[in-house]
Order: C-alpha cells, then structure tokens, then sequence
C-alpha cells in the first residue's frame, strides 16, 4: 500500500528583509491512510509551515528547495504538490484531497458571512452537487460533530457561537468534502477538557469510519499519547525523533524529547516542580550548526555536537533519533 502523504527531504525557506532565513530543514515523514500522526514541538519548531506545506498555503515569500518532494497518493489521483502551478490544480489538494482545521476558527470563518453560507460555497468548489445536496450535506456534518439543532446553527454566524461549537463547526466544514487528509493544527487547544475529549473521540471514529490519514499538530504530549498512533518531534526545523507514539513517550530518545516530558505535570506526585527546558529556542536567523538543540542540551557531547548534523539511528523497531549519542562507533 503507498503512504497517502509521502514528504521527502522537504527544506523551505522564507525571503525577508533580514535575509533568507530557514523554517524547515530536511524534513521526511509518510502518513498512511487510516493513521494518525502526532506532531510536536515548541512553538517555533516549523509544525505549521510544514503541514501548510502539505497543501501549498505558505506566504508568497515561500522557497522550497529543488529537492522537496511532497507525493499524495489517493484513489482517484498520484501527484507532487509541490509541481502545482495554477490555482485550478492546487484546489484539487487545498479542501479537497486535503482539508486543514486551524488552531483559532474565528480566523478561518468570515465575520460577515453565515457559517452555512460558506460551507456551501467550498462544495459548490470542490464538488458537482446542487446548493441544495450542498446545504443540505452541510447540515448533517454540522449535525454530526454534535452541534444541536445544526439547521438553525447553519444560518448563525462565527460570532454567535462559543468558542467550542466554533471549532466543531470548523471540522464539519473541514470534513464536509470527504478528504483524505485531514490536518489538525492544535484544535483543542482552547477547549475546555470535556470539549476536548470529544473533539478527540470524534476524529477517532472518523478515522475508523472514513480511512483518512490525521496529522495532529499539538505541544501537548499528553493529547498525542490519547489520539495518535506514531508521532514526529520537531525542533528549530528539523524532525529529530520518530516512531509508535507509545515507544518515543516511554523510551524517549532523544535529549529534547526527554525534555517535553520532564515538563510535564505527574500525576502521581503534584507536589513535584515542574521542569522546563533550559533556555529558549534560538531566532532562526541565528540557527545553530551541528545539532540544532546544542544550545539547550545537557548531553552534549564535545565538538560534534556543534559540528555535525546528527544522522538518523535506530533505537527500536520504526523507532529512530537524530541524535549524536547514538551514534555508532567505527
């Protein structure tokens, strides 16, 4: 079976006043139908420029290197993103094969524009169906991610909504045209506990129900562990750790990753202080060489850490880390 995203050596740059700077490096991951994928990092780690990546939504600055290649293999087409020139064939990706739920939904609805209204419109877009089928489709997708009396809510606008019917109604309208993939950029992040376990029981069954592939952008370890089946930690641009989620939580490899989940609360002693990270992530107009995480890193070992690019080791079965201390000797 081909992986339904296959991102190969994706490096992309962006043109500013400052100069060229660097946002992701090297980055390489598939996701196969049915799987979902965990991605995390600090903020600043490059998650949502690479998943924007998927769907070619970075600003016009954008420069991806000759290398990159980012291949969506479905049913009904077999293509490079990154090869779309004209807004007709990137539509085929953008809300069609792919749909994207962003982090803060009142920016991704219109103020002045009933959510129903738009709703219709991107499957008048991405489909063949009358405004009828359309209206009527948007209603039970609204109907099912638990909106009640989705036929009222359909005429309401963002603003009318809490912040929890707003992200529900921002997956229905993601979901509406049946995508592949399905890119989640922290939607949970600010709901409420009980919202959020549903958000994460919905996109459970609509995996099972649909074979869509998930990627899951979050800092939250603890939401990965609960929704994803493998998952990819990200720093200053590069992925340095990946594999099941439940081998990289308890066998954490690398330094940073060991990091994340020293930060987090224990249940088990909540009079214990929390530890963060040491140090904050670097501009990436200062990026460092070698190992992008030898600033913050109490392991570092000499000169190679800050000389050379760690390669790729593997720790366990899928499991691997870009990390100097498991470097094989010669």
């Amino acid at each position: 079976m081909k992986p339904l995203i296959d991102v190969q050596n994706l490096t992309l740059q962006f043109d500013t006043d400052e100069g060229r700077i660097t946002a992701v490096d090297d980055v390489s991951f598939t996701v196969m139908p049915g799987e979902v994928m965990g991605l995390v990092g600090e903020s600043g780690s490059g998650k949502s420029v690479t998943a924007k990546s998927l769907m070619y939504l970075n600003a016009g600055n954008a420069v991806y290197a000759p290398e990159s290649k980012i291949l969506l293999n479905t049913e009904d087409v077999s293509l490079d993103v990154l090869k779309l020139t004209s807004q007709k064939q990137r539509n085929v990706v953008r809300g069609g094969a792919i749909s994207m739920i962003f982090q803060e939904p009142m920016a991704s609805f219109a103020p002045a524009i009933s959510i129903g209204k738009q709703m219709v419109e991107q499957l008048l877009l991405h489909t063949d169906m009358s405004k009828t089928q359309c209206k009527e489709l948007s209603i039970e997708m609204l109907d099912r991610v638990g909106i009640s009396d989705a036929s009222a809510r359909f005429d309401q606008y963002a603003f009318e909504l809490s912040g929890g019917m707003r992200q529900r109604a921002m997956i229905a309208m993601a979901l509406s045209t049946k995508p592949k993939l399905l890119i989640a950029d922290e939607p949970t992040t600010a709901l409420d506990v009980t919202i959020q376990a549903q958000v994460i029981d919905l996109m459970r069954e609509l995996v099972s129900e649909f074979m869509m592939g998930i990627i899951f952008i979050t800092h939250d370890l603890g939401v990965i562990a609960q929704t994803a089946d493998k998952v990819a930690v990200m720093y200053l641009g590069r992925m340095i750790e990946k594999g099941p989620v439940r081998d990289v939580i308890r066998n954490p490899a690398h330094p940073y990753t060991q990091g994340l989940l020293d930060a987090l609360p224990k249940m088990d002693d909540l009079e214990s202080p929390l530890v963060p990270i040491p140090g904050d992530i670097p501009s990436p107009l200062e990026r460092p060489t070698g190992c992008v995480f030898n600033t913050r890193c109490g392991k570092v070992v000499g000169e190679t850490c800050t000389a050379n690019i760690p390669e790729w080791r593997e720790t366990n079965p899928d499991h691997t880390v870009a990390c100097h201390l498991f470097a094989t000797e010669a």
